[in-house]
């Protein structure tokens, strides 16, 4: 490819558990869209992320299943990454943090910054369960907050002041865990020295007003109050620590935290590795005209717009990967940060039975179904509420009465009275007319999606749909059959082109459904195919899998199409299934259920 390099970095999901609706209503869905888009306009993309398989939360799961950490993350680290093949997320490398690979490159940048100086030891208070004797992470403690007195305040941060917190200060901390209080005792830790880049990111923030207003106002909040932050912990599960007289102890590692978000440039470096040319990773960290954009929960913000690129100032161009050549690693661009999506009313918690399981979901319901409703009715600038009955609504009236039924009735009525594409006799003002608007799309919905307003991108794009079954209703080419054959052909073939245009457009948002419908039109090969799993070997000979594409061999580009006069139209399938109403019901009663068993 020849057009910009876009890195589209993807937050990594915890292997603590199957994912859920509200985690890829935050990073995948709308990462996919964007990646998608952009592979269609021709740039070149490289989509990256993997599982976060390091820290306290992946033991407590292997501990309650019985498994070892290792059995425990493998588990979950394929249930995971299989949904996200299933939802169609077109990863470059979607791999893992337990791979010889990334424990290479995280040791790599943990070295640099301290051989700069970056990095300090420190004794401090640490807080430990009691049942277990395991270091408790600062997400898992909760207490009221010193300064404005919050109940829920967690051990890092203050979600209603903003002030960064060590657990220690919490009034009446407690475990999430167990809810027993913490056993605080002193333990040496290397910190990362945040306050030393407060300048330096406060002036980068302020620079990046083309960023999500919640985003770029909480990360410049933030850095004003910036204190060193812990990067080693009290535990014998992640990445060693590199130094002498730390590498060998069983009891301390990398926070996972820290080693997690090098995942973005270990990805990159794995994926160049694997496709056999080595450096090519430089050519999106160390290419100034490269951009970087960043996809995930608005819990995650400021790990992404602070103290991620407080490591990439650090690290700069320096340690053994980078090798001192080239300029220094680029920094995001944009931090694409979605709000929470809730349950019926109720904040997702799987150990409260309140979630929908992506891989529950896709065994009732199509991935497309769910791509459209998390993207027309989803978290992307505010909290909204998944509810049975408007997904039933949105999938019912407009996915199927809208887009579905403009493609059926066009395509059957083709079907039946000419068998191919007719041939258009003189096109009239209302044929010119619609063609030039639905194909105006591609720069209407384009611009959408390359400022990451994917709602709006994809209600453009039905809006044009909706455009085109009113001329169908208007002009009414089945009656117009039996008085001006060559009239309804005309009005036929204008809708056609109008709906193979409107098939690019959709596909960023449902790929599936734009593939059917491509081969309903009478094309061969794949518009925009999706991830496959490949056994990949590391230099070590350790073997793991990861999600990837061959997404050079789509056939799809993002430019109005030329629907061929003749080409043959089999008969139709209906593109979407409409859903009975009674599934409202259903679902509510198996969300009871798993409710009242947790």
């Amino acid at each position: 490819m020849s057009g910009r390099r876009v890195l589209v970095a993807v937050a990594w999901p915890y292997t603590n558990g199957p994912r859920h609706l509200g985690h890829v209503a935050g990073f995948g869905i709308p990462s996919d869209i964007f990646a998608r888009y952009h592979r269609l306009a021709g740039d070149d993309v490289l989509m990256v992320s993997g599982t976060d398989e390091h820290g306290t939360p992946n033991l407590i799961i292997a501990d309650r299943e019985g498994l070892t950490p290792r059995q425990a993350v493998d588990k979950y680290s394929r249930i995971i990454a299989t949904d996200l093949r299933d939802l169609g997320l077109t990863y470059d490398c979607f791999t893992r943090t337990t791979t010889s690979n990334h424990y290479r490159v995280a040791q790599d940048v943990f070295k640099t910054l301290y051989e700069k100086g970056y990095l300090f030891e420190r004794s401090a208070m640490g807080a430990f369960q009691a049942s277990t004797g395991r270091t408790l992470p600062d997400r898992y403690i909760e207490g009221t907050c010193p300064y404005c007195g919050f109940p829920d305040a967690r051990g890092d941060q203050c979600d209603n002041c903003l002030r960064q917190l060590d657990p220690d200060q919490l009034i009446d901390p407690r475990s999430r865990i167990d809810g027993t209080a913490p056993v605080f005792k002193e333990s040496e830790h290397f910190y990362l020295d945040l306050p030393a880049f407060a300048e330096q990111l406060a002036a980068w923030i302020g620079k990046q007003e083309h960023w999500r207003p919640n985003v770029r106002n909480f990360s410049l909040n933030y850095v004003r109050d910036l204190r060193p932050r812990a990067v080693t912990r009290d535990i014998d599960w992640g990445v060693p620590i590199p130094l002498p007289g730390w590498e060998d102890r069983p009891d301390k590692r990398m926070y996972v935290w820290f080693d997690a978000v090098i995942g973005y440039l270990s990805a990159a470096v794995e994926w160049a590795i694997d496709v056999g040319r080595p450096e090519a990773w430089r050519d999106w960290w160390q290419n100034e005209e490269a951009r970087h954009f960043y996809f995930m929960g608005k819990d995650n913000i400021v790990f992404h717009t602070t103290i991620w690129p407080a490591i990439l100032l650090g690290y700069g161009n320096g340690g053994a990967v980078a090798g001192g050549r080239g300029r220094p690693l680029d920094l995001p661009y944009n931090v694409v940060s979605s709000e929470f999506l809730t349950m019926e009313g109720r904040k997702f918690s799987s150990s409260r039975g309140v979630a929908i399981y992506v891989n529950d979901f896709l065994t009732r319901y199509d991935a497309d179904a769910l791509r459209y409703y998390l993207t027309v009715g989803g978290p992307e600038v505010q909290d909204t509420d998944f509810t049975w009955a408007d997904f039933v609504r949105r999938n019912n009236d407009e996915l199927v009465a809208t887009w579905g039924n403009l493609v059926h009735r066009t395509l059957t009525t083709t079907h039946r009275r000419f068998g191919a594409v007719p041939a258009p006799a003189r096109l009239l003002e209302p044929d010119r007319v619609l063609i030039d608007q639905v194909a105006l799309g591609y720069a209407t919905v384009g611009e959408a999606i390359e400022h990451t307003r994917f709602r709006a991108g994809l209600l453009e794009a039905m809006r044009l749909a909706t455009l085109v079954n009113q001329y169908l209703t208007q002009t009414e080419p089945w009656k117009l059959m039996s008085t001006d054959r060559e009239r309804a052909g005309t009005v036929l073939y204008t809708a056609l082109r109008c709906i193979d245009d409107l098939k690019v457009l959709m596909t960023p948002y449902l790929p599936f459904a734009s593939q059917r419908l491509h081969e309903s039109l009478g094309y061969a090969g794949t518009i925009a195919g999706g991830p496959v799993f490949r056994t990949v070997t590391e230099a070590d000979g350790s073997r793991h899998d990861i999600l990837t594409g061959a997404y050079g061999t789509w056939t799809g580009r993002w430019r109005p199409t030329e629907l061929p006069v003749g080409q043959p139209i089999p008969e139709p399938k209906a593109l979407f299934k409409k859903l009975d109403e009674s599934v409202v019901a259903d679902e509510l009663a198996r969300m009871e259920r798993r409710a009242s068993e947790a």
